[in-house]
């Protein structure tokens, strides 16, 4: 599969101090031949790229360019979560090395495993395209995946101390809403009201566990049999209530007859026509033994942060920080997700 690409103008960095770098902490890892390096062009934020070397091939990820949310892409986040997982949760990468020096790179990143797999994201792969058992087994890989992460004891990996769980969605809530504030390159009152209702009636929650924070199809990977074998974009994982993982699954499950397909619309692939969301719901339910009953909370969370995060993206590209013009068609965005947020919180 060839899933990279050369390097974009704008996102290339000094292969050759880098290479050094990697070579003098990675030693026999990486051998010591030439290191060649290569981009994953897909994904809207976080750089990826791959570094091959005569020992095989490893993953680079960095922060984006220009400035970032506080606390958002913190490389070495993910890079302690995938340097101790992968112990207990097969599907995450193990993570080698962390790097914060930066004269290396402008930026910290981190190198980890490469999994090898599909991604999917705008279109179904061609030998998933018309099988519909296929896309089937993918759906249900993806929800007992996540069902599975939420299993995990947090202190059988070493990461009893991850972040803070006690209000956590509340922290969410403020969170998102001070991010809105400080991307936002317009007035949207849609907005505004999710926030206020958001804040309002903050659940109590059932338990605590482990959370990726931004579980969705395209951060999974699968084997042709639609199995998974890999989850990716750890950065934001924390400790706090797995209901909140739910509903960002089920903001980004894309549904062709619902207001936001039309952002989602060429960047996921439609899944309620695969798997209903009330089935993710139930087999989720099934299998973790969570109380879903509030889960429309959970959902329209999940829609007030995609906004957040389509404006950030928007926001850098406005400001001229990204030349990449996929992100100029973000520009809508916030008002039509804001409105699918109040749906689910009205309801």
């Amino acid at each position: 599969m060839t899933d990279t690409a050369p390097i974009r103008p704008d996102e290339r960095f000094d292969e050759e101090r880098v290479s050094a770098y990697l070579h003098e902490h990675l030693g026999e890892l990486i051998g010591p031949g030439p290191i060649e390096f290569e981009q994953f062009p897909g994904g809207a934020a976080n750089l990826t790229y791959v570094a091959r070397s005569g020992e095989g091939e490893f993953v680079l990820r960095r922060a984006p360019l220009g400035p970032v949310a506080k606390h958002g892409h913190d490389m070495h986040r993910e890079y302690r979560v995938l340097s101790r997982l992968w112990k207990g949760y097969p599907p995450a990468p193990r993570a080698y090395l962390y790097c914060d020096d930066p004269t290396v790179m402008g930026k910290p990143f981190f190198i980890m495993e490469r999994r090898t797999g599909f991604v999917i994201r705008s279109t179904w792969p061609g030998e998933f395209r018309n099988d519909s058992d296929l896309q089937r087994r993918v759906a249900e890989s993806v929800v007992d995946g996540l069902s599975m992460f939420h299993r995990v004891d947090a202190a059988a990996v070493d990461l009893e101390d991850l972040g803070h769980p006690e209000g956590f969605v509340q922290r969410q809530v403020d969170g998102w809403s001070g991010r809105w504030e400080a991307a936002r390159t317009r007035e949207v009152p849609e907005m505004d009201r999710a926030a206020e209702l958001l804040g309002a009636a903050v659940p109590d929650p059932q338990t605590t566990t482990l959370l990726h924070n931004d579980y969705k199809l395209d951060n999974a990977m699968v084997d042709a049999s639609g199995s998974l074998v890999a989850v990716f974009d750890w950065d934001m994982a924390t400790r706090g209530d797995p209901l909140a993982d739910l509903g960002t699954l089920l903001g980004y499950w894309a549904d062709p007859d619902a207001p936001a397909y039309s952002i989602l619309a060429g960047h996921a692939v439609p899944l309620t026509p695969v798997m209903t969301k009330r089935e993710v719901v139930d087999r989720y339910a099934a299998s973790t033994g969570f109380d879903v009953s509030r889960l429309a909370y959970y959902e329209g969370l999940a829609f007030f942060r995609i906004a957040v995060i389509l404006e950030q993206i928007y926001a850098r590209y406005a400001a001229g920080q990204t030349k990449d013009a996929r992100f100029a068609a973000f520009e809508p965005a916030a008002p039509i997700l804001a409105r699918s947020a109040l749906a689910a919180l009205e309801r």
